[in-house]
């Protein structure tokens, strides 16, 4: 076979760069310099669940590059089972599903799906198409070996003879999906399989990566052995753990070990939904720090459930009361912003909500977010911007039946005398000479506001 002078030369740039990346050894916690503010991007779970294709990832990517990325919307992640070529919406395809996998027991993105992944490219010319537009490619795995290369006993690459058959347990294997096996984290050629695949991740050029089952029971040696994998490959990955409520009682370990963790399992466009989350939230308050948030999950706003998970194709189901709740709840939690929908379907109501620059700053720049109150069906949530001087103010009603009003003392927001308000959302100006603040809320209703003291 003849090799032409710049093939040769691509292949030697190649290694060249796979050998940079492999000396790039990142130290403790470093990663948490990578998300200093909390990450946002869109997924494509709640609109197309474990069917996306090639052309509705770019499509997306496209529409974030044009109409969100100047609000510091940037990553596009591609959802679960990336690497089945016949899975079926509103569910898994788990009686015959057709994997594709490589020699040494890693998933390979499914070229029917993705075909710029032919001839053995995975997803790097699909990552290249989103960092040429400024944006960040994610992808999500679950955690463990796959159950293909535990049956065939395929090597481990970089393990010196261990196959996938001797690192694997049946013990907690996931209980919804069965792809994979439990990975025991002490076996020797453990660490070398999530070191294989995140070199592979890496090589692809995957900013961002969502690995699921990790977090009931919570698995905290599978997360240790892809702490140091991430941290071995030299890449800036960002991780992302899901799904179900973390355990308060591991929140100084994955606080340590990821970016951003879920608490609650999928957020869908139900109001149940909604304040089951602020219930639970309740908890995490006092671990929202930069590098490492406490997630919301993803936002089930605009046009969802196109070839999803739960229900039809629909816009969501949520009352503009709601939405603006929800995406105010989000906001001023520092929650991770991954919106669910369609991007390119969205309307200009839908648009309004992640574009809107008071509450964009607000979820960069604030800090000391803590809840008030929570009682009565009512909630106070307040955070502060020390570059600024301003504070935040969020109040819900998140009761079913009656309106009320929801207010607090300015004395506990640190202000007293005049202050200066905005409404976040209507853009509406006004002074405050009284000692409270407050408003009266419809069911399911809120209001945002950021106060300066004039003096």
């Amino acid at each position: 076979m003849k090799i032409t002078n710049s093939l040769t030369m691509a292949i030697g740039a190649f290694f060249l760069s796979a050998a940079t990346n492999a000396q790039n050894t990142f130290q403790k916690e470093e990663f948490k310099q990578w998300a200093q503010t909390p990450p946002m991007g869109w997924n494509s779970w709640d609109c197309y669940g474990p069917t996306v294709e090639e052309h509705e990832v770019k499509a997306n990517a496209d529409y974030m590059a044009k109409e969100l990325k100047k609000f510091g919307w940037e990553y596009v992640v591609v959802d679960i089972r990336w690497f089945v070529e016949n899975d079926k919406a509103g569910g898994y395809n788990q009686t015959d599903p057709r994997y594709v996998i490589d020699q040494y027991g890693r998933y390979l993105p499914a070229v029917n799906r993705f075909p710029s992944a032919k001839d053995g490219q995975g997803f790097k010319p699909l990552a290249d198409y989103i960092h040429k537009k400024g944006l960040k490619f994610g992808i999500h795995i679950m955690r463990g070996i796959p159950k293909k290369a535990v049956e065939e006993k395929m090597p481990i690459k970089g393990a010196n003879g261990i196959t996938a058959d001797q690192i694997y347990s049946t013990a907690l294997q996931c209980e919804w999906l069965r792809d994979n096996y439990t990975v025991v984290a002490d076996k020797p050629g453990a660490q070398e399989y999530y070191n294989s695949i995140f070199e592979l991740y890496a090589q692809w050029g995957v900013d961002f990566i969502k690995i699921d089952d990790l977090s009931r029971p919570y698995h905290e040696g599978e997360i240790n052995l892809i702490r140091n994998a991430i941290d071995k490959c030299g890449r800036k990955i960002v991780l992302s753990t899901s799904p179900g409520e973390t355990p308060i009682s591991a929140a100084p370990h994955v606080s340590a070990h990821a970016n951003m963790w879920r608490m609650v399992d999928d957020v869908w466009d139900t109001w149940p939904h909604i304040t089951h989350l602020m219930d639970v939230a309740q908890k995490w308050y006092p671990y929202i720090a930069p590098g490492a948030w406490p997630d919301c999950d993803m936002i089930p706003l605009g046009r969802i459930s196109i070839r999803g998970e739960r229900g039809n194709d629909r816009m969501t189901r949520l009352t503009k009361d709601e939405q603006y709740t929800l995406i105010t709840f989000f906001n001023i939690f520092k929650s991770p912003l991954f919106f669910g929908g369609d991007l390119p379907s969205n309307d200009a109501f839908t648009l309004s909500l992640l574009t809107n620059k008071e509450v964009v700053k607000m979820h960069n720049e604030s800090t000391a977010v803590k809840q008030l109150f929570q009682k009565d069906g009512k909630i106070a949530v307040t955070s502060k911007n020390a570059k600024d001087g301003s504070v935040y103010l969020a109040l819900f009603n998140i009761s079913d039946k009656d309106s009320q009003k929801v207010s607090v003392n300015l004395s506990d927001l640190g202000i007293s005398g005049t202050a200066e308000v905005l409404n976040m959302w209507t853009g509406e100006k006004s002074k405050l000479n009284s000692k409270e603040i407050g408003a009266d809320l419809r069911p399911h209703a809120s209001v945002l506001y950021q106060l300066k003291s004039k003096k």
